[in-house]
């Protein structure tokens, strides 16, 4: 029982993740790998606040959502002069550096050796320490997620976006300021990441800086790519698959080295299949 609670925080952690991510690339057809940063600045301020300095989850949480909001609005400045791949290319490398800043910045960060003794979620002097009522808040943020983003998508405000992604050229001649539009979807995405990267370290109860590598952001960009683009329901599903095929490796017995090579080999594959036969994914609305 306990296992599956696990999986189930898990997935709705990953499913908000998918969903943010989604609404940068989905919608509004920013090709982002810089999810991994976001995800790791929400997670790392949880865990510094409350573990070096005592604040509250919910207190931590919001200083984390208003560190990736500054850092997305300036960064989204900087990647709105690339398009395409050239903005994929920028926004990994501003993985690479938050990992790096998370690696050698000992004194804030403990460096590789982490951080430990990540406190629990608080309300009305409740706390959510066991699995079972753990699995009920983040589902309810999850949910929430999903709901911003279905509000979002059949908004004005997302035909906007939408219109932004097909014919960016079209929408200015409209009369669209593009450039707002765009920081706007980076920067909400970027906080939603954040969220998504304190419940997991509050989770976890440890973090370092190896779960927050470009590889995990290409992982989240399988996510949406399998599930479906511009789909809430796709990332949903997109979230699910990708947390349970590597799951049903370890009842094949494999030794952990075998399993994780598999694993990736499995990632490789669903995103070539689903580059070459249905690049919009299983549920997807846009091709990317």
């Amino acid at each position: 029982m306990e296992y599956c609670l696990n999986i189930g925080i898990l997935f709705c952690i990953y499913a908000m993740l998918a969903l943010s991510l989604n609404l940068a690339v989905g919608l509004s057809g920013l090709i982002s790998l810089a999810h991994a940063a976001f995800y790791g600045i929400g997670a790392y301020a949880v865990a510094i606040l409350m573990s070096d300095h005592g604040m509250s989850f919910w207190s931590a949480l919001v200083v984390g959502m208003m560190l990736n909001g500054i850092l997305a609005f300036a960064v989204g400045k900087i990647l709105s002069k690339f398009n395409g791949d050239y903005y994929a290319i920028v926004s990994a490398g501003l993985s690479v550096i938050v990992f790096s800043v998370l690696l050698n910045f000992k004194s804030l960060t403990h460096g590789p050796l982490g951080i430990y003794g990540i406190g629990k979620p608080q309300i009305a002097g409740y706390t959510f320490f066991s699995s079972g009522s753990f699995l009920m808040l983040a589902l309810l943020c999850a949910t929430l997620f999903y709901v911003i983003f279905v509000l979002l998508d059949k908004s004005s405000f997302g035909r906007t976006l939408k219109g932004l992604r097909e014919d960016e050229e079209l929408t200015v001649c409209l009369g669209y300021k593009t450039l707002q539009y765009k920081s706007f979807a980076f920067t909400l995405s970027a906080i939603m990441a954040g969220v998504a990267g304190s419940f997991f370290a509050s989770y976890i109860a440890f973090i370092d800086p190896t779960s927050f590598q470009l590889g995990e952001g290409i992982f989240f960009f399988t996510m949406i790519t399998v599930g479906g683009l511009s789909s809430a329901f796709g990332s949903i599903v997109g979230a699910a698959l990708l947390l349970i095929l590597p799951e049903s490796l370890r009842f094949l017995g494999l030794p952990y080295e075998t399993a994780a090579q598999i694993q990736q080999l499995i990632y490789g594959a669903l995103l070539v299949l689903m580059m070459a036969f249905r690049p919009q994914g299983l549920f997807g609305k846009y091709r990317m």
